[in-house]
Formats: structure tokens, C-alpha cells, sequence
């Protein structure tokens, strides 16, 4: 069993967060896979990220704000 470390992008409304993740790989049909903890990461910084809750996403991830580009 290995890992590698990968970054996982959770979009939700205006905002989106990198979140680094490290992705188990084994020797199995369902490789590569993250780790429960991995998996509940990316589950609580996308509910911050809902709530509004910058702190608590950006303690988990980094956390970018979204804007519309006008096309000219």
C-alpha cells in the first residue's frame, strides 16, 4: 500500500478550496481511494464553505472567492 498526494478542488456557491488529500493506492479494484479521514476533510470544508464559515474552511483548505468575468 502507497500514497500520493494530491489536491481535491470542492466548489460551493461563490467559493472554492483546495483541500490536499493523499490518495491510497493498492493493489485492489477500488485503488486509488482516500482515507475516511481524507473523505470527511473534503465533507467539512465543503459544509463550511455552505455555512458561510471562511474560518473554519480555510483552517482545513485554501479557500478562494469566485467572481464572474465580463466578457468584452
Amino acid at each position: 500500500m502507497s500514497g500520493r498526494k494530491q489536491v481535491k478542488f470542492v466548489h460551493e456557491g461563490r467559493y472554492a478550496a483546495e483541500v490536499e488529500v493523499e490518495l491510497i493506492e493498492e493493489d485492489s479494484g477500488w485503488s486509488p481511494y482516500l482515507s475516511r479521514e481524507d473523505a470527511l476533510k473534503l465533507d467539512d470544508v465543503r459544509d463550511a464553505l455552505r455555512r458561510g464559515d471562511l474560518k473554519a474552511a480555510e483552517a482545513l483548505a485554501r479557500v478562494f472567492e469566485l467572481r464572474p468575468v465580463a466578457a468584452r
